[in-house]
């Protein structure tokens, strides 16, 4: 049924993203897309920071990999929450905003071909731009907004998101060169 559900979602069925809005059950099935997707992100990071003769980097970006992914998961879930309904008046709980931006993660899978030469770096950029699709579709169909609301709920709450990303990733590179001078790499 998950895997059913996930190929469901990659391919922008709205009908899913209104079945896992009103499963209360799937917020652990949304958990774990987050969390699939993050294992497959950090093991195509984790062969390309390898390959680059980066053996640390490639545990420390495991590791904060997988931490962002379900940090980004709950803020960005909560931070649409609050703008679609704030400035839109959406209707939605947090609980269908986790289970339907959990699920909207689905293309992140193909990220484990990251580390591929030149073809790691389209499938990046494919990946991105149906995350940021799969992510639009889902905050609509949560919140009950238009697109262009449910864009412009998305581009709002990308900023603290940004911000959110930008502050750990001084604190994980901060660690990483830490690590750098203590191992003497």
């Amino acid at each position: 049924m998950l895997f059913e559900r996930m190929m469901r979602a990659a391919r922008l069925d709205v009908n899913l993203y209104e079945e896992v809005e009103a499963d209360l059950s799937a917020t652990g099935q949304a958990g774990t897309v987050v969390g699939i997707v993050a294992v497959c992100g950090g093991i195509g990071a984790a062969l390309a920071q390898i390959m680059a003769g980066n053996t640390g980097g490639a545990v420390l970006g495991f590791i904060g990999g997988l931490i962002m992914a379900f940090v980004g998961w709950i803020a960005w879930a909560y931070i649409t929450y609050w703008v679609g309904t704030s400035i839109f008046k959406g209707t939605a709980t947090p609980g269908e905003m986790l289970r339907t931006i959990g699920f909207a993660q689905t293309p992140g899978i193909l990220n484990i071909l990251a580390f591929v030469p030149v073809l790691g770096g389209i499938v990046g950029l494919v990946v991105f731009v149906w995350l940021i699709i799969a992510g639009v579709v889902a905050i609509r169909q949560a919140l009950d907004i238009s697109t262009g609301q449910a864009v412009i709920t998305a581009i709002i709450g990308f900023i603290p998101m940004f911000l959110i990303y930008c502050l750990i990733g001084l604190v994980v590179g901060g660690g990483q060169a830490a690590w750098r001078l203590g191992t003497g790499a």
